[in-house]
């Protein structure tokens, strides 16, 4: 099977240089025509040209696709609204959205500005949501819609100096659980990409060997597979290095440990047996937790509840 993404227009923010070009380039080559966002500006975020993204889109016309560059602000909704009002009035619709435009602004918390922490939540957080709100309407009226946000084993995970980018990157993965539900109906399905690669933002990490191993292209398949039309929803998924996995969020069985009458005393005697991860499962969703603590505490309890 080859997949093919013929009559779908795209978005992909930071599409001027590292990941997000590969992901221009690649949706190109399979019949996109796409909508080359980035703002110009450095890793931290200041500064700002259009030229990047010109540049990428002249790349792909060069190689015979369809592609605008646009350099809105994406942490400016009217930006973002223009942006989507351009994609629809040259095609006509708007089939996929990459969010994948982000900074870094590295320091311990300790020494760290709210002011930094502030910008790079407003860009990765705000910047996301303010995307994927613009073009969310459209999606909902085509019975259509693709969407990647990008996230990163920072927030996943933990890295130490990146308090605000982990905050941000982990805030995806909840974004994406709420949109995958509220957009079912409508055929729009909503992903998480947790990425490694050699890109400007992480210059200098690498070997010469390890940044060859670490290509950017070498993600870019498996975030075509999550815009794709056979795409899974609520998945998030690790790639680096040409290697993909899924990341789960697990949660261990409720233990009842006095109901009302329950003190810290006794969740600590039974520490042990609450952390134990033996015959611990995947939620579905925020209730499926609620009745998870109901239904235990009632059978503890010998209390019947409605079913």
């Amino acid at each position: 099977m080859t997949i093919r993404f013929d009559g779908k227009i795209a978005i992909v923010t930071g599409g001027g240089n590292g990941l997000g070009r590969q992901h221009c380039l690649q949706l190109a080559a399979r019949g996109a025509k796409v909508v080359v966002n980035d703002l110009g500006g450095s890793v931290d975020g200041s500064g700002g040209s259009v030229t990047a993204a010109e540049g990428v889109a002249e790349e792909i016309r060069k190689g015979g696709g369809e592609a605008i560059g646009n350099g809105a602000d994406i942490t400016k909704l009217d930006q973002v609204e223009a942006m989507v009002a351009e994609a629809k009035a040259k095609w006509g619709r708007v089939d996929i959205l990459i969010n994948n435009a982000g900074i870094l602004r590295d320091k311990t918390f300790a020494k760290m500005t709210m002011d930094d922490f502030k910008k790079v939540v407003d860009v990765h957080l705000f910047g996301t949501a303010n995307c994927t709100k613009a073009v969310w309407e459209t999606m909902r009226e085509q019975n259509y819609g693709r969407i990647m946000l990008t996230s990163s084993a920072s927030g996943i995970y933990g890295n130490f100096g990146q308090s605000n980018y982990g905050a941000a990157k982990a805030a995806m993965i909840g974004l994406m659980n709420v949109l995958s539900q509220e957009g079912a109906k409508n055929n729009i399905r909503v992903n998480t990409l947790a990425p490694a690669a050699a890109t400007r933002m992480l210059e200098g990490l690498f070997s010469e060997e390890a940044a060859k191993l670490m290509a950017p292209e070498l993600v870019t398949p498996g975030v075509l597979f999550l815009v794709s039309e056979n795409a899974p929803t609520k998945t998030i998924l690790g790639a680096g290095a040409g290697c993909f996995s899924v990341v789960h969020i697990y949660e261990t069985p409720a233990v009842f440990v006095g109901g009302a009458n329950a003190t810290v005393d006794d969740v600590a005697a039974n520490w042990a047996k609450i952390s134990d991860p033996t015959n611990e499962q995947r939620l579905d969703a925020a209730f499926a937790q609620t009745n998870k603590f109901v239904t235990a505490a009632a059978e503890a309890q010998g209390v019947k509840t409605k079913s």
